[in-house]
């Protein structure tokens, strides 16, 4: 029971979690409701990610989850609901690059916990389809020409003509969506919804649909609707331009010129909140900018269009024809490589393709008895194209197949690659080469280590024979004393020195350039055993030796330094032979 009731309480958090989360955007400070509206939905879309998705993937979506087939009427639940939501949502990350991936199951939950709020509040666990896809439609990204056209596509019968019947039961459930976001007193459904759109037409043909809902302005009941894809449109451009409330010196966004106070202009911040400063009021009448333009280009725009060089007003959409095949429901209008069934669809459509142009050849052109041998050489001919053309399309296709397959084993090279690709090859010769001419340069510094270690191994002995002749001439001097004897013969611990001591005293003129341990070893004070300094010195010499060494293998571009080193080296122990040179001087 515990768990049960922790499993509601956290359907519960999800469930309002988007609500929360556009609260504390704090849009119920925008004074105007089209815009509040919009707004709300904007970050509706984008917080659920159906800003990626645009009208032709949902298109797909549905067909592939069997929805084309069904009756609008139909009612399906929530278990299929989640599961046409997850095509949709994983079908969008394998369009997206590795790294703008989004989080599939954030997304499904977010949207489907907002749908059921929306379109199921009594909580029957159902919802029709064709609430579903008015909703999709509405909410996903794209241009608002491919959804208007969609939506006409789903309401009009199979002349063409919109049935009023089925727009009303759009409107139903379009409106549900400002509902949802607590905007429902400014935009909800009213029975005269219908006629308020269409006052005068009887016979609604798609381009007669499209000049009403994408007219200036729109029906007021679907204000939101183009609002929310202009806020899509403009949400990066910068406008050069001082806000004449905020005083910022430049606003993202909307721009809004008032038509009555000259050169006093308002960020969409401002705007949307009502502020106004000096004569301004906001009673004026301001006008909406997407863009900006720079005052020559004004220029030059008015003057092209005073000449008559371009045309004064542009049509808000294409006129499309009045009997067209609606190319909303094709199979061609996206595809994917890992369905073989899509790859049949598409020889299918070229198929239908080909067999309509043939059809309207042999229509426009009434040949006679005697042109039936050119008819028939002109329909092989057109067969033959048409194998080509599939040919070609499986052949494009399975290229595009083979290199993604390439592409994606790309990321992991394996020995059997490398020994394909010649550019692999001439680089392994090379490291093999360059690794060869490492392992010589080695071999020449180890021989010249062995050479020093003769060296220092001579050095020694002179220093010994120096030692037991100076403390034979001390031993027979009348004038040493005991203790002054033992401290030239008893050996001193050995004690390594640290790289950031100094001596106290060292001899200047001779021993330049000598390491620590040595010129310590030399040093004025109390003697020392010079043979176990010696040692020490060595060893020092040893260990830098060993670690120049061990960076040949690891560092090439250190061989120089590590060569200047050696010459180092070298001149410590020429340095050495000097200072034992110099030990019958009176300083020892």
């Amino acid at each position: 029971m515990i768990e049960e009731g922790s499993k509601s309480s956290k359907s519960m958090v999800e469930k309002r979690q988007l609500f929360m989360e556009m609260r504390a955007q704090n849009f119920d400070v925008i004074r105007l409701s089209t815009y509040r509206t919009a707004c709300k939905l904007r970050f509706v879309q984008k917080r659920c990610n159906l800003h990626l998705v645009d009208v032709w993937n949902m298109i797909e979506a549905f067909r592939d989850n069997g929805l084309s087939t069904l009756d609008h009427n139909a009612e399906i639940n929530v278990s299929r609901l989640e599961t046409i939501l997850s095509s949709i949502f994983y079908q969008l990350n394998k369009r997206l690059p590795t790294t703008h991936q989004i989080n599939v199951e954030q997304s499904i939950g977010l949207l489907l916990n907002f749908i059921v709020a929306t379109y199921d509040s009594e909580g029957h666990g159902k919802l029709t389809v064709f609430a579903m896809k008015a909703m999709l439609a509405t909410m996903c990204g794209g241009k608002i020409l491919d959804k208007l056209r969609y939506i006409f596509s789903q309401i009009s019968d199979s002349n063409g003509v919109m049935v009023y019947a089925k727009f009303d039961q759009f409107l139903r459930e379009v409106l549900k969506l400002p509902t949802a976001v607590f905007e429902g007193p400014s935009f909800g459904y009213t029975e005269h919804s219908v006629r308020t759109c269409f006052p005068q037409q009887k016979k609604i043909l798609l381009n007669t649909f499209l000049d009403v809902l994408m007219a200036d302005p729109p029906p007021q009941y679907l204000v939101w609707l183009p609002l929310m894809h202009r806020l899509a449109n403009v949400e990066n451009v910068f406008h050069p331009v001082e806000c004449s409330y905020c005083r910022s010196e430049s606003m993202m966004g909307f721009r809004y010129r008032c038509q009555q106070c000259h050169g006093y202009q308002l960020c969409q911040s401002c705007f949307w909140r009502g502020h106004a400063s000096g004569p301004h009021s906001n009673q004026h009448q301001m006008k909406e900018h997407s863009s900006w333009k720079s005052p020559a280009k004004k220029l030059s725009h008015a003057i092209s269009k005073s000449l008559g060089c371009m045309p004064i007003g542009e049509p808000p959409h294409p006129v499309f024809p009045e009997a067209a095949e609606r190319p909303q429901d094709l199979a061609h209008t996206t595809s994917t490589l890992e369905s073989p069934s899509r790859l049949d669809e598409e020889h299918r459509l070229i198929a239908r393709y080909a067999a309509r142009l043939a059809a309207e050849a042999s229509n426009s052109t009434q040949c006679p008895p005697t042109d039936l041998s050119f008819n028939f050489d002109a329909n092989k001919q057109q067969r033959q194209l048409i194998a080509e053309l599939e040919n070609k399309n499986r052949e494009i296709l399975q290229e595009i197949q083979r290199l993604r397959l390439e592409h994606e084993q790309a990321s992991q090279p394996t020995p059997e690659k490398a020994q394909q690709n010649p550019t692999l090859l001439a680089e392994l010769r090379l490291l093999r080469h360059r690794k060869d001419e490492l392992e010589r340069r080695m071999s020449a510094l180890q021989e010249s280590r062995r050479e020093l270690m003769v060296q220092l191994e001579g050095l020694m002995r002179l220093l010994k024979d120096e030692e037991q002749k100076q403390a034979s001439q001390t031993g027979s001097s009348p004038h040493s004393s005991p203790s002054h004897s033992a401290s030239c013969t008893m050996p001193m611990p050995i004690r390594s020195t640290s790289a950031g001591s100094t001596p106290t005293h060292t001899p200047q003129d001779c021993l330049a350039g000598v390491g620590d341990d040595v010129l310590d070893a030399f040093s004025q004070g109390v003697p020392r055993n010079l043979r176990n300094d010696l040692l020490v010195a060595a060893d020092s010499i040893t260990n830098t030796m060993s670690s120049l060494v061990k960076e040949l293998h690891s560092v090439d571009d250190g061989l120089e330094d590590e060569e200047e080193n050696m010459r180092n080296g070298r001149e410590k122990v020429s340095s050495l032979k000097h200072s034992g040179k110099r030990q019958s001087t009176p300083s020892f």
